[in-house]
């Protein structure tokens, strides 16, 4: 008996046999272990193989057709690929099974551990694919995750107009007024549960039996149409105290301790009204006058500022700059760093010279973006977004280089550079 199946051997030796006349399966074994008995001497004798087990059972299946037998041998084996095809072409010596004349022939030796391979890289295709499906997410993207849907569950609407606003804005004496949903959202994260966004720069009617009611605190951005919305919402109605973000950064973006100092810091709407009070009166107010010459002054005051920084300019109407032409050089760099980077989920982050300064995981580019300066380009392992992109270009960033971007390379001061153009 056989010590080992087809199952355990690493080579299967298939055997086709046709004999002029009616033979038994006994004949055709007896045949297979005396015909070459002595042919290969003791360490590849048949029987001594399988008695070691390095030779597995031999199946011998044949029919009988129009006299002459017909049929095939299987014979497992354990042994080197060379002593396994020495052992096959010792079968084709038979000549004769019983009485009759006889023809055998080696169709195939099949490697058993290819077809184990073949379906091992077969399985372990489906089982990534499924795996890749429903990876489980990390410890923080999970946190993340819970904290979004319960920020989203408190966001409530708030009259008509449907506005954004914390779950608290009817019961709190006290409200702050910011101009977004997404500002709303982050108050909330830090605990802020008494905000209530315009969505837009016109005041909406149901925010002012509101502030007549409560101490109203606006908190705007810091950037030019942060004064615009301050100057709109004062000219409607009543606003205790405003907050400024820091110069440059949305309400949207600010950590709890930015928001925390910014209210610490609040002032009044006096004092707000002699910041603003050189502020260009809006275009709105000045279409509900009818008067073309306010118009007329204000465009010619704007234009005879002496100084950069107060030119009264309106963001949203502001035109991108022609951007230079990349260099061929520095596209061969940029292209090298993105393939160093491939697979990692990491960031480079590169000064005027075209040094690394350091390596940081791609998730904290915005923070790294917020708290270095002097930063020149950035090469990642990711997708470039517009709030990626806005941020690098708050920071003078020059080049963002990715394996893909969701926004243009128009729509940006930076250059925005992808691995299939480089």
């Amino acid at each position: 008996m056989g010590k080992i199946s087809p199952v355990s051997a690493k080579y299967i030796v298939h055997t086709e046999i046709e004999i002029e006349g009616t033979v038994d399966r006994p004949d055709i074994i007896g045949a297979i272990f005396g015909q070459t008995e002595g042919l290969l001497g003791s360490d590849l004798e048949l029987r001594e193989l399988q008695k070691s087990g390095r030779i597995g059972r031999i199946e011998v299946i044949s029919e009988i057709k129009s006299g002459k037998t017909y049929g095939t041998i299987t014979i497992p084996s354990s042994l080197d690929k060379t002593e396994t095809v020495v052992v096959a072409a010792a079968m084709e010596t038979i000549q004769r099974i019983g009485p009759c004349n006889a023809k055998v022939a080696i169709k195939k030796i099949e490697d058993v551990r290819i077809s184990k391979r073949n379906f091992v890289i077969s399985r372990a295709k489906e089982l990534l694919k499924e795996f890749t499906d429903n990876i489980l997410p990390d410890s923080q993207e999970i946190t993340e995750e819970v904290a979004k849907s319960v920020r989203m569950m408190e966001v409530q609407d708030f009259g008509p107009a449907k506005l954004p606003a914390g779950p608290a804005v009817k019961d709190s004496e006290e409200i702050i007024i910011v101009e977004g949903r997404a500002d709303v959202l982050n108050l909330l994260k830090c605990g802020f549960k008494n905000a209530i966004a315009l969505n837009g720069t016109s005041v909406p009617p149901s925010i002012i039996p509101l502030c007549e009611k409560k101490t109203v605190t606006m908190f705007v951005d810091g950037d030019r149409g942060g004064d615009l919305i301050i100057r709109e919402v004062m000219g409607v109605t009543d606003v205790d105290f405003v907050v400024k973000a820091p110069d440059g950064k949305e309400v949207e973006e600010l950590t709890k301790k930015e928001i925390h100092k910014a209210l610490r810091g609040k002032i009044t709407s006096e004092q707000a009204k002699l910041e603003v009070k050189d502020t260009p009166t809006p275009r709105t107010t000045l279409r509900k006058t009818g008067n073309s010459r306010p118009t007329q002054r204000a465009q010619t005051n704007t234009r005879t500022y002496s100084k950069p920084t107060t030119q009264r300019t309106y963001p949203q109407r502001s035109v991108t700059p022609r951007k230079a032409v990349v260099s061929m050089e520095k596209k061969k760099q940029f292209k090298k760093l993105l393939e160093d980077l491939v697979g990692t989920r990491g960031a480079f982050i590169l000064d005027a010279n075209m040094k690394v300064l350091g390596k940081v995981p791609s998730a904290e580019i915005q923070n790294t973006l917020r708290s270095l300066k002097d930063i020149n380009a950035i090469v990642f392992d990711g997708i470039i977004t517009k709030d990626i992109a806005t941020l690098a270009e708050k920071n003078k960033v020059s080049y963002l280089v990715a394996m893909d971007a969701k926004i243009k390379d128009s729509e940006s001061k930076v250059h925005i550079l992808i691995k299939k153009f480089l």
